[in-house]
């Protein structure tokens, strides 16, 4: 996985992920391995890009909105989102936008 998403020429979705963690890892890092692992399986899936600091962002890239509600209805990810709400985030939010331009070198 690159750095920066190779994404097509838009429109395309993005959704981001923005969240505050807790304080122990509790399975954390392998969890997100593999959700990466599986993300990049997905019919639609287009790229990701995550920075981690005081705030977390992760923002995936999809080609369609039916692409995102498969991805959030999977299995493994459902259990994910479930772990997280109960042991790893003490706060995040989830925003869906349509890319309409995207520029850079």
């Amino acid at each position: 996985m690159s750095v920066i998403a190779n994404t097509p020429k838009p429109p395309y979705f993005a959704v981001i992920f923005t969240s505050t963690r807790t304080e122990d890892d509790n399975g954390y890092g392998k969890m997100a391995d593999r959700m990466v692992e599986l993300v990049e399986q997905q019919p639609g899936f287009l790229g990701l890009e995550s920075a981690r600091e005081d705030v977390g962002i992760t923002v995936s890239y999809w080609a369609d909105l039916d692409s995102i509600k498969n991805w959030k209805a999977n299995s493994e990810h459902l259990d994910a989102q479930k772990a997280g709400r109960k042991s790893w985030y003490d706060s995040f939010k989830v925003r869906i936008s349509k890319v309409e331009r995207d520029y850079g070198i």
